[in-house]
């Protein structure tokens, strides 16, 4: 995290809560004149926006105005946040592509020939 960076949340920035994965979310302690207090997140190891569950992107973006509490009114359906997997080796990888190192399509189809 840069300089500038720590300096401005130490400042202005309001603890207002951390994920299971230790972002850290903040809101500007000053109320504005206009608009929307500011809201941030200070992410925990390589900062990353799908690192960000989906009741706090609500809270980031002002779906709704008060931050959420852990894992309240989870339904038993819902799954755990997974952040993004590409470029990891836990990335999708279509059949085939871990012999060949390219995805090759199936042969259940003709081409379109222009010519023919």
């Amino acid at each position: 995290m840069s300089a500038h960076i720590s300096l401005l949340t130490w400042w202005r920035g309001k603890l207002v809560g951390q994920d299971t994965y230790g972002n850290r979310y903040y809101q500007d302690r000053r109320p504005p004149k206009t608009g929307k207090a500011r809201r941030w997140v200070i992410y925990q190891g390589m900062a990353e926006a799908s690192k960000v569950p989906s009741d706090w992107h609500g809270w980031l973006h002002y779906t709704c105005d008060s931050p959420p509490l852990a894992d309240v009114n989870k339904a038993e359906w819902q799954k755990a946040h997974e952040p993004n997997k590409t470029g990891t080796v836990h990335a999708y990888k279509p059949k085939g592509f871990a012999k060949t190192g390219k995805h090759t399509p199936k042969k259940d189809f003709e081409p379109w020939d222009p010519k023919g």
